[in-house]
């Protein structure tokens, strides 16, 4: 039955916990069930990995035949992407959907050949494990110690029409695993012990849970704006605790934190409303401390702007779908309350079908304290305040009396208050007052009849002039204070982005210098300084500050230094801007000590860990070449026993090699205690690849196991000769160590573009991810190479000698098993410069 082309086909995913929890039976499962109703499917591609029942289940669904990609040597098979376009099914089944393709394949990525069919129409059936999606990657990590390789974008996988989970509890799957239904017998304990560990599987189903749930809410969230549905909707107990900063905050917190727990999947969130004006905030250090406390118990933290509190707790509530808000309860008297309605009580009355709880507290009904002193005006400006209510109605009046052809007594009344409106805006409410009567005399002595008197002719224009006094008054009192706030905004404003530097400058590790250079800035200092108690200055900017006694301003940063500037002296309300500051350079020298402290340790511990396994090392490594040396000559030297010259050219031979692993050992010895001390010099030049690769080879036993490819545009790097020599040997004869007798060592050198990568690969068995990087510590053997096969520096020291090159030594996966060694260096016609490592 054939259909209409969609313009993009549908995507189904499901999502596992881990491998072996049925998501490829499933979707073949699916399959099988479109299949038998007329539904065209095909099997893209599927991974059975050799389990009966999951090769049972494809059954006779048609199976595109795979692409053949060769790859160093090695056939690998990936998904055929170009038939399945051709062949164009309704539907097609792919298997592992964050795979990484081998070189060579149309796409770098399977989800990205997924993309490529869903947009030509085609429904696609895919599979994925919890641990592979992107986000998730480091979570993944810190639970079983493995970071994946191969992830797949979260948004790629939340776009799916559906997403349905492959469950399976971690009891159940170790039994699967245990009875061999999921790996091979030789890999199952190691399996059990390590990946497939009860705890590890338990984390990751619970992982698997909340991402589907959170995608799950997102489905909602999205169909509920799309009906415009405001109400709640109790899906899940969510709870909005609204916080003030004030004493009561970690009450209400932790009454929240107790509901939540007590409600299986409930979640609650802590909200701060702060004002748009910007004028009454919380203290920074007190809005840090409910952050952390917060997330200490549990739950998150949000900030939300908003004038009218309550309108931004509900319209934060609805939009989060709450079921709860908790609130303090009120410090407001019952007569106030009765007068102005609180946040509370707006709450409960606009709150629909959300539940509202009011919390008790030790702070309720207490009288508020936080009287805020209005900023004061400066001395100068008051007085061009005064001076101005004083000369100005006279300087008023005198124009007035000159032109008075030109206006009546409502136009005279309008510039006398204009006058006091001005004379508020420049001096303040005081000097407006003044003004307000001093204007009101003028008024009423030169242009109300009877004219030059101080009486007032009708009872209308006494109420008249009383009412210009009034409306003065209070007309300049609201632009006094539209004054002060607008003084205020600006200077929490001007605080909020200091603040804001300093907290971007600690988070990103701001050096002292920088923060002493911020602080001359915002305030207008020519010079700061940290200063210690016994007056030594440890670090400063600008011009010097002699001591303490000599700075204009200075601050205690901790028991034993003080921040001080000098230029000018600071008022009174910039001293809290300071002590941020100097709090800041608190935690900046904390952190140098600490850094210090722990670079210092670090020393210590890797001396430490290095002479303790450079002795374990050396009691055997080292005695035993020189006792079958030692063996060797005493028995060449014993008169008492003839030898043949075939058995004294094999003592010789074994003198020798014994001889050949001392100088080996030792010249790793000697190259990582140089390269622990700083002192290998790379001198950069012209280095001939294949050249060096030869030379290297040349001292190597079964060195004819080689093979070397080297492409004409990757015959030249810089480097050193020497040092490139002493690497490319190690990683070889690493690999010849590790590598079957039976296989081949491949060393190829292709450019990439301003470099060159040198390749080592070899399919032995390769190493387990989590393990990767321990192959370039000091005295590591991995795997099962015998003792007496050198004291594990060869890789250490060829990691470091290739960083003193200016190059990287990398590993990856060989495709079809073992490990690739990748030495990227520059390729010639870049700079050359050497270095000291």
């Amino acid at each position: 039955m054939q259909h209409e082309a969609r313009q993009r086909g549908i995507l189904r995913v499901y999502l596992g916990a881990s491998p072996g929890v049925g998501k490829t039976f499933a979707m073949l499962d699916e399959g099988q069930r479109r299949a038998a109703r007329g539904t065209d499917v095909v099997i893209g591609y599927v991974e059975t990995h050799g389990r009966v029942h999951t090769e049972e289940q494809v059954g006779d669904l048609e199976v595109i035949p795979r692409r053949t990609i060769d790859y160093l040597g090695t056939a690998h098979q990936e998904m055929d992407l170009d038939a399945v376009l051709v062949r164009k099914p309704e539907v097609v089944l792919v298997d592992e959907l964050a795979h990484t393709n081998i070189p060579g394949a149309q796409n770098e990525k399977r989800w990205q050949d997924v993309e490529a069919l869903l947009a030509a129409g085609i429904c696609v059936i895919t599979t994925v494990n919890i641990q592979h999606l992107e986000s998730l990657n480091d979570v993944v990590e810190s639970i079983t110690g493995i970071r994946q390789q191969e992830t797949v974008p979260d948004t790629f996988v939340r776009q799916a029409d559906a997403i349905e989970l492959a469950d399976m509890s971690p009891q159940a799957l170790r039994r699967r695993m245990a009875h061999g239904n999921i790996y091979a017998p030789d890999k199952v304990d190691a399996a059990l012990s390590q990946f497939f560990r009860e705890g590890n599987l338990t984390a990751l189903r619970e992982l698997a849970l909340l991402w589907l749930a959170d995608r799950v809410d997102e489905g909602l969230d999205r169909y509920r704006d799309q009906h415009g549905i405001d109400s709640t909707w109790a899906a899940r107990e969510r709870i909005v605790v609204a916080v003030t900063g004030g004493a009561e905050s970690e009450v209400l917190m932790r009454r929240a934190s107790r509901i939540a727990s007590r409600i299986g999947g409930g979640e609650w969130l802590a909200l701060y409303v702060t004002r748009g004006d910007g004028l009454v905030q919380m203290d920074p250090a007190r809005l840090h401390k409910l952050h952390v406390m917060t997330e200490d118990m549990g739950g998150t933290f949000r900030t939300v702007v908003g004038d009218d509190p309550a309108v931004a707790i509900l319209d934060f509530a609805k939009a989060e779908n709450a079921t709860q808000v908790l609130i303090g309860a009120s410090r407001r008297g019952r007569l106030s309350t009765l007068a102005n309605p609180g946040i509370g009580e707006t709450v409960i009355a606009e709150s629909g079908d959300i539940d509202v709880h009011i919390v008790t507290h030790a702070e309720a009904r207490k009288k508020r304290r936080n009287f805020r002193r209005a900023a004061e005006l400066s001395g100068r400006r008051r007085a061009y305040g005064f001076a101005m209510g004083a000369v100005g109605p006279a300087v008023l009046s005198g124009l007035l009396l000159a032109t008075p052809d030109f206006h009546g007594l409502p136009t005279e009344s309008m510039l006398y208050m204009a006058l006091v409106v001005a004379t508020a805006i420049a001096g303040g409410l005081l000097p407006a007052i003044v003004s307000a009567f001093v204007s009101g005399f003028a008024l009423n002595f030169f242009f109300t009849p009877p004219l030059h008197k101080m009486t007032v002719a009708s009872g209308e224009n006494a109420f008249a002039l009383l009412l210009f006094v009034v409306v003065a008054i209070a007309v300049s009192s609201v632009v006094d204070l539209a004054a002060r706030r607008t003084e205020q905004a600006e200077r929490a404003s001007a605080e909020a982005d200091a603040l804001s530097v300093l907290s971007h400058s600690l988070l990103h590790a701001g050096d002292m210098r920088t923060l002493l250079a911020g602080a001359c800035e915002l305030f207008g200092m020519r010079g700061a300084a940290i200063i210690g108690t016994d007056g030594q200055v440890s670090i400063g900017f600008g011009e010097p500050v002699v001591d303490l006694a000599s700075a204009d301003v200075s601050v205690k940063v901790d028991d034993e230094t003080y921040l001080a500037l000098v230029g000018r002296s600071l008022a009174a309300a910039d001293q809290r801007l300071l002590k941020a500051y100097a709090a800041h350079a608190s935690v900046l020298g904390e952190r140098r000590r600490a850094m210090k402290a722990r670079s210092e340790r670090r020393v210590l511990e890797e001396t430490d860990r290095t002479r303790t396994a450079l002795l374990a090392a050396v009691s055997h490594d080292l005695r035993s070449p020189l006792a079958a040396v030692k063996a060797a000559v005493s028995s060449l030297r014993n008169d008492q026993i003839t030898w043949s010259p075939e058995d004294e050219e094999a003592l010789l031979a074994t003198v020798e090699e014994g001889a050949d692993r001392l100088d080996d050992l030792v010249a790793n010895l000697l190259d990582m205690s140089r390269l622990q001390m700083g002192a290998v010099n790379a001198h950069a030049d012209e280095v001939e690849v294949e050249g060096t690769i030869r030379t290297a080879l040349a001292a190597l036993a079964g060195r004819e196991r080689v093979d070397v490819v080297v492409a004409d545009d990757a015959a030249l790097v810089v480097g050193d000769a020497g040092l490139l020599e002493r690497v490319i040997a190690n990683l070889v004869g690493n690999a010849l160590a590790y590598a079957s007798a039976e296989t081949q060592v491949r060393v190829d050198a292709s450019a990439a573009g301003e470099r060159v990568l040198v390749r080592i690969v070899d399919t032995g068995p390769g190493v387990p991810l989590d393990q990767r990087e321990r192959l370039f510590e000091p005295f590591q053997r991995l795997g099962d190479i015998p003792r007496g096969e050198g004291i594990g520096l060869g890789l250490a020291v060829a990691r470091g000698l290739t960083e003193a090159m200016g190059g990287t030594l990398t590993v990856e996966d060989t495709p079809g098993g073992g490990l690739t060694f990748v030495l990227d260096l520059p390729r010639t016609g870049s700079e050359l410069d050497g270095g000291q490592a």
